[in-house]
Parts: structure tokens; C-alpha cells; sequence
């Protein structure tokens, strides 16, 4: 190897750092380690450093302030523990850490690796299968409740509830949800539900909590029970990490009770909010038509023959009275006609002395006088018919009759004049509506005019 080629292969301190970084954090990005706490200091930014050791080596470890925050208890040395996280070089004092995402303590650590293979126990035997899980009623009457009757849980459930809606009913099934026997009291409360078909669906859980306060619910003989219900359950156990495994095996699993106790009137609330609209477009339809037959009748409230009755009247009213006179002269003529024969008669009667003849005379004088009066009854039943005839073709316009057919006359209170314009009229007048059966008196609210 030649001088050159060895000054060309030297590195720098930060390239070879740099270098082991790279592959150090790339080989390790994700682990679980567990060991003992030594050398533990919480900075005054929030920042905790410390050393993870056993009984053949040690390594440093950070844990900043975002991960550190979420710890119920501060570490300290000689405490026994299992951390997550990334492994880190930090490149200005060439040290590599491991830099601590989540912390547990041992005790912990024991309970999640118990956990992790009960859930692989029960995914082997298909209980988390999605074909499996039944579908929540859309409406259902009857809800039962699993939970603890003097938690929050319950009360966050039925104010949900009660304040959205009515009509079905809730009944409570209250157990122990921690703690020893805890996990055995919720399974028999969910199989004597089923036993006796209490419940259309039901909601099991609790408020959240630690794993401990939850390992109730993570339980082989509750799964069992959640699994082997015929009835739909909600799972509903507060907390958004590290699912129970009764919430992988319910059918539907709720991240809080509220929000369980949502699920189970969504559909009644959908219905609701159709209800709704579908009320809303209804009066927006009927709105629209009264819109439409309101400017229709403005239209024909503003015709001429509604303004001024008389265009409608007065052509009747003229033929009537034409009517009226040719028929009076008509009667006058065969009265002045029968009068003038009459006259002639009596004169011929005194011209004839024969007591016989006036006799005779007076004979036919009653029977001409009869077949006057025949006539004339004739004529005057003619003209009567006629004249009935006019009279009710008047009738059928008068504006009373038109009353009768549901049109009615405004006359402004004030001065009794006819309303035929919004324009006369302004809010607060006082109206007299002439109706065919009596008048109306009525205040105006708001006078619209046609656009």
C-alpha cells in the first residue's frame, strides 16, 4: 500500500462517529431492555439521565422531557425496570445511549409480557376475528350496563342517555371492575344477561385507569365470557393505549363509556336528524306554495272588477233599470188601450135605451172585462218572468252572493273606504273584512307588496 493510499483511507473523528451513528441507530431503531437504575437525575429542564445496568455491563440512557412527563412516579437507582426505545450515539462526547420512549417498572413488565401471550393465545383461536363480531341494533329498547354502580363510568352513560333521548330502557348489572374476583363478578354479569335475554345490547367497561387497575379486563375468563354472548357488547374502557383484551374481543369497541353509550343511539340519532330535514323541506315546500298562490290571489286582487264592484255590477244594474221601464210601458199602453175600449163600450151602452140590450151589454162587459183581466194577468205573469229571470242573473253577480263563494271586501276601519292596494295601507291599521255572513275586524301586521 503506497503512502497516498493511506492518507486517502484516514477519517476524522466526526466521520467515524458519524459512521457508527449511522449504524448503530439504524441497526437498533426500536427495542424493549430491561435492567436496574443507577446514577438516576431528573435535569431542571425535565430531562431524566441515568444508567441502565446488570450484572455484566451497563449503558446510559435519556429520557426527555415529552416521554419523561407521562411517568405516574419518578425512577430511582435501584429500581428494577423495563424501558422502550431507539439506541443513540451522541456524537460530542463519542458515548452511544439508548434513548427511553417508555419506562415500566419490573412488576409491570412481567404483567405485559403476560399479557402479550394471552393475546397471542386468544388471536390463534380466532376470538378477535372481525367475521366473528356482531352488529350493534340499530334501535335498540333494552340496554344493559356492566360496570361499577358508584363509578363515573355509569354516570357519564346514562347522561349520555337520558339527555339525548327516551323510550328505551337501561338496566344495570353493577360488578366490581378491579381488583381480585373482579374480572369473574363482570363475566357472570355478562352471561346472566344472556341467560335470561334481559338486553337488545350491552356496554361493559369502566373509567380507565392503570394496567393494574384495568387487568381485570384482561382476564381469560371474561374474553371467554364477551366471546360466547349472544348479545352485542361495546367494550368501553377509558384509555386510548395498550388495548384490553376484552376490547379486542368484544364487537365494538368504544375509546370511553360516553362515547359507548353514543354508539348506541347513533342510528336512532341519525333517524332524528332525518326527522329533521325532513321537516325543514317540508316547510320549505309548503312555504314556497303559499309564496306561489299568495302573489296569485295579489294578482287577482288587483284586477279592475275588484277594485271597482260597479264594473262588474253596473252593466246589470243599467239592464235592469231599461227592463224595468219598457215593461212599465208596456203595461201602461195595455191599460191606456183597454181604457180607451172600455170608454167606447159605455158610450154604445148609453146610446141603447132597451133595458134588454143594457142588460146584454152588461153581460159582455163582465165577460170582456173578465178576458182583460185574463190578459193583463197573462201579460204581467210574462213580464213577472221576465223580470225573475233579470233578478236572479243579478243574483248571481251580486257581490254579496260572490261573498258567499269565499271572496271577501276590505274597507279601511278608519275611513270606510274600499282597500284595493298594499300602498293604501301600512302596519297597525285597523281593517273591517266584509264576509257573507258577518265582517271580521283585524289589525295588519306587515303589508307586502308584489315584487
Amino acid at each position: 500500500m503506497t503512502t497516498s493510499t493511506q492518507e486517502s483511507s484516514i477519517l476524522t473523528v466526526t466521520q467515524l462517529t458519524n459512521a457508527i451513528k449511522k449504524n448503530l441507530e439504524s441497526a437498533y431503531p426500536a427495542l424493549w431492555l430491561q435492567g436496574e437504575i443507577s446514577n438516576c437525575k431528573l435535569h431542571t429542564s425535565g430531562h431524566l439521565y441515568f444508567s441502565l445496568k446488570d450484572a455484566g455491563a451497563q449503558i446510559a440512557a435519556v429520557m426527555f422531557r415529552g416521554a419523561a412527563s407521562t411517568l405516574t412516579k419518578t425512577p430511582k437507582d435501584g429500581d428494577k425496570v423495563i424501558v422502550y426505545g431507539g439506541l443513540n450515539v451522541f456524537a460530542q462526547s463519542g458515548r452511544y445511549q439508548i434513548q427511553v420512549l417508555e419506562l415500566r417498572f419490573a412488576g409491570l413488565g412481567e404483567l405485559l409480557l403476560k399479557l402479550e401471550e394471552l393475546k397471542k393465545k386468544l388471536q390463534k383461536k380466532g376470538w378477535f376475528s372481525k367475521e366473528r363480531k356482531k352488529p350493534i341494533p340499530k334501535m335498540p329498547k333494552k340496554i344493559g350496563i356492566v360496570t361499577s354502580p358508584t363509578g363515573a363510568a355509569i354516570q357519564d352513560i346514562l347522561n349520555i342517555l337520558s339527555r339525548r333521548f327516551s323510550g328505551f330502557h337501561v338496566i344495570i348489572n353493577p360488578v366490581r371492575v378491579q381488583g381480585e374476583g373482579a374480572a369473574q363478578e363482570i363475566a357472570r354479569a355478562i352471561q346472566q344477561f344472556n341467560e335470561m335475554d334481559l338486553v337488545d345490547v350491552m356496554i361493559v367497561g369502566r373509567g380507565g385507569g392503570s394496567i393494574e387497575d384495568l387487568w381485570a379486563f384482561n382476564e381469560e375468563i371474561l374474553a371467554e365470557a364477551i366471546f360466547n354472548s349472544k348479545i352485542p357488547i361495546i367494550a368501553a374502557v377509558g384509555h386510548e393505549t395498550d388495548h384490553c383484551i376484552a376490547e379486542y374481543v368484544a364487537d365494538v369497541r368504544a375509546p370511553t363509556p360516553s362515547a359507548a353509550a353514543e354508539i348506541v343511539i347513533a342510528e336512532k340519532s341519525q333517524q332524528v336528524d332525518k326527522l329533521n330535514q325532513a321537516r325543514k323541506q317540508m316547510d320549505h315546500f309548503v312555504s314556497t306554495i303559499l309564496r306561489r298562490y299568495r302573489i296569485a290571489l295579489d294578482g287577482v286582487l288587483r284586477q279592475p272588477v275588484f277594485r271597482n264592484p260597479y264594473l262588474l255590477l253596473g252593466p246589470w244594474m243599467q239592464k235592469l233599470d231599461d227592463t224595468k221601464q219598457s215593461l212599465d210601458l208596456i203595461v201602461f199602453q195595455i191599460f191606456k188601450q183597454q181604457r180607451t175600449a172600455l170608454e167606447a163600450r159605455k158610450k154604445l151602452l148609453y146610446s141603447l135605451n132597451p133595458q134588454s140590450q143594457i142588460i146584454n151589454s152588461q153581460k159582455r162587459l163582465v165577460v170582456i172585462s173578465r178576458q182583460i183581466d185574463q190578459f193583463i194577468l197573462r201579460r204581467v205573469s210574462i213580464q213577472s218572468e221576465r223580470l225573475a229571470r233579470v233578478v236572479s242573473s243579478l243574483k248571481a253577480v251580486d257581490p254579496k252572493n260572490l261573498l258567499k263563494q269565499g271572496y271577501s271586501i276590505l274597507f279601511s276601519e278608519k275611513d270606510h273606504s274600499v282597500i284595493n292596494s298594499v300602498k293604501s295601507v301600512k302596519k297597525s291599521d285597523k281593517l273591517r273584512m266584509l264576509l257573507a255572513d258577518g265582517e271580521i275586524l283585524s289589525i295588519i301586521e306587515e303589508a307586502i307588496p308584489k315584487k
